[in-house]
């Protein structure tokens, strides 16, 4: 039987929920072979223990779940690539879209004073734009839609996105985090190849960097990074979309892209590729892509029970630095 520390060195039990059944009905403890199931506190992931192997089920608020294996991971230097999240761990931002999830919410119920809660944060943080939206819907206003929500959403994010490029928006929206170019430059010092990874919209997340290294004075991020994989662009109508509301983090894709097409690592050297995340669905995901995970704290990684999923927790960039030396 597998042990819960094929996880991860630093798993523990005591970090998870135990579940008797899979979330959907699927898998039962005790039966088909069976051992164990563990669930994430916020909920999102649960790992189904067998004799020889494990699957995670990524569950989803659309309606769109999926199983993955888990396979091993281990890390071994030199390490080839570093996969670095964006809001949270790159840029500090994460304040002003939760700030507009609560002004789409607002705008829902028509009601301009709408505050979210403190328990909220877990679930409008971290995940797709729909995700974070279905959550409030069905705790705030179960009559209405996504598609009524996004409407919103788009609305504000566009008019706030505009007055931060026309110099009179949200102040300190997007803040580079302390260290972020210091340890960029010593990444590339040490020829590690640098991906840049969000579940963000590139409309959303494109302003973002690019503020942050012209705050930094570090040029085009286009010309510093190897790669940069976003969810894409919105889908609506008259318009094209790509694919990414469905498929964000803790879903493995954009980790998976990011190093295999973006950065050109096979599968067989995922041993010497790792992610750095701040959110919980965000060290899902790089763990289920095969990558070791080092958490970056202030996030929401211990609300949501998968520090025990990081291969190193660290409170800078700068600490990140041992693991890669």
């Amino acid at each position: 039987m597998l042990d819960i520390k094929f996880l991860s060195p630093n798993a523990k039990v005591e970090d998870f929920t135990l579940l008797e059944k899979c979330s959907d009905g699927n898998f039962t403890v005790g039966k088909n072979s069976v051992n164990a199931i563990y669930q994430t506190k916020d909920k999102k992931v649960e790992f189904i223990y067998f004799d020889d192997h494990i699957l995670a089920y990524v569950n989803s608020a659309m309606g769109y779940p999926a199983y993955y294996p888990i396979r091993p991971t281990r890390l071994e230097k030199p390490v080839q690539a570093v996969l670095m999240d964006l809001d949270g761990t790159s840029v500090k931002s994460e304040e002003f879209w939760i700030w507009m999830i609560e002004q789409t919410t607002a705008s829902l119920l028509n009601n301009k004073n709408f505050q979210l809660e403190e328990s909220d944060i877990p679930y409008v943080s971290g995940h797709s734009v729909s995700e974070h939206l279905e959550y409030c819907i069905r705790k705030y206003c179960p009559d209405k839609t996504v598609e009524e929500a996004r409407q919103f959403y788009f609305m504000h994010t566009r008019r706030e996105m505009n007055a931060i490029v026309e110099g009179h928006g949200r102040k300190n929206a997007f803040v580079p985090t302390e260290g972020l170019k210091a340890f960029l430059l010593e990444l590339k010092a040490m020829k590690i190849k640098i991906g840049l990874v969000t579940s963000g919209l590139y409309e959303k997340a494109w302003p973002e960097i690019l503020s942050a290294f012209q705050t930094l004075k570090m040029g085009d991020p286009k010309d510093f990074y190897d790669a940069v994989v976003t969810a894409g662009f919105p889908i609506k109508a008259g318009h094209p979309g790509t694919l990414g509301e469905l498929s964000p983090k803790p879903h493995p894709w954009l980790y998976s892209e990011t190093a295999r097409v973006g950065l050109g690592i096979p599968r067989e050297m995922s041993h010497r590729v790792i992610g750095i995340e701040d959110s919980g669905a965000g060290i899902c995901s790089i763990r289920l892509a095969g990558f070791s995970a080092i958490g970056i704290a202030e996030g929401n990684i211990v609300e949501s029970g998968v520090q025990g999923l990081c291969a190193g927790y660290c409170r800078s960039l700068e600490e990140v630095l041992k693991y890669l030396k």
